[in-house]
C-alpha cells in the first residue's frame, strides 16, 4: 500500500471515530425561575435531566455553592454520591425568597420530545425539602410555556437562548 493511501485512511479513521456523544446536537436554553416571598437563607436548588423511568440522568445546573449543604437536597445527593461528577462549572449562587435567576441550559436536542423532563429540586437551612418544586416535561410545549412551582419556586419559564 503506498504512503498516500495509508496517510488518506489514517486521516478518515481519525475523523469518523469519534465517540457518538461528539456529534450529539443541543439547544441552549435561557430558564428564569422566580422565587416565592419566603423568609428565610438562600435556597439552593438543583435542575436535574430525569429520564422516562423517573431516574435522574445529568446534572443540569446547581445553585447553591457551598457543597456542606449538597446533602440537604437527598434525592439529588443520592444520584450525585453515586456517579460523582465535577459541578464546579454548573454553579452559582443560591436564590433568596422573592429573587429570580436567569441561567442557560444546554439540553440535548434528542431528548426534548422523548419523555425526559426537568426536575428543580429546592432546600432551605430548616426549613422544608421539596424534591419536585418544579416538573418540566421536556417538550417543545412546555419549553415555551410557564411553569408554576409548588414550594419556593413561584415558577420558572424558558426560552431558546
Amino acid at each position: 500500500m503506498s504512503a498516500f493511501i495509508k496517510t488518506v485512511l489514517i486521516i478518515a479513521v481519525l475523523t469518523f471515530a469519534r465517540p457518538a456523544a461528539t456529534f450529539a446536537q443541543t439547544s441552549k436554553y435561557k430558564c428564569m425561575i422566580q422565587m416565592t416571598n419566603y423568609q428565610g437563607e438562600g435556597a439552593y436548588i438543583v435542575v436535574s435531566l430525569i429520564n422516562s423511568k423517573d431516574v435522574y440522568e445529568k446534572t443540569l445546573y446547581v445553585m447553591g455553592p457551598d457543597k456542606k449543604w449538597y446533602k440537604d437536597l437527598k434525592e439529588w445527593h443520592k444520584f450525585q454520591s453515586k456517579k460523582p461528577v465535577n459541578i464546579s462549572a454548573i454553579t452559582g449562587a443560591s436564590v433568596t425568597g422573592g429573587d429570580r435567576s436567569v441561567n442557560v441550559f444546554e439540553i440535548e436536542t434528542a431528548k426534548i420530545n422523548a419523555g425526559y423532563k426537568l426536575r428543580f429540586e429546592t432546600a432551605v437551612e430548616d426549613q422544608k425539602y421539596n424534591v419536585k418544586d418544579v416538573e418540566v416535561p421536556l417538550t417543545t410545549e412546555a419549553l415555551s410555556a410557564k411553569t408554576d412551582g409548588t414550594g419556593y419556586i413561584r415558577y420558572v419559564r424558558f426560552s431558546p437562548n
